[in-house]
């Protein structure tokens, strides 16, 4: 299966080592942090929501956490929920499928 109007194609899988996380750019999304946690894969927005600072960039990523670095707050990024102050506005998340070695997630 390619890409569809609701499905886009984020990056290949060995694109993302385990443990860390990469900013993609697709026309008509706001810029996206995808993470690799062991074989699992996720995406959010990649902007933290508290600040202007970029979770890929200048983030932390311990397990399925994500710590902006700017003011030490916290994300799950499973959900996109926060989990530290002063972070209290949830990530957006995107579904993610693997498929052939590649990474899609479903836009809405």
């Amino acid at each position: 299966m390619s890409e569809s109007a609701g499905r886009k194609r984020v990056c290949s899988v060995a694109d993302v080592e385990s443990g860390a996380m990469i900013s993609v750019d697709i026309e008509g999304l706001p810029r996206l942090a995808v993470y690799r946690v062991g074989e699992e894969f996720y995406c959010t927005q990649d902007m933290c929501t508290h600040g202007a600072a970029s979770l890929s960039d200048e983030g932390d990523l311990n397990g399925y956490i994500i710590e902006c670095t700017w003011h030490d707050g916290k994300f799950d990024v499973r959900t996109g929920a926060p989990c530290a102050l002063p972070c209290t506005e949830a990530l957006r998340t995107f579904p993610v499928s693997i498929e052939g070695g590649e990474v899609y997630i479903e836009v809405a």
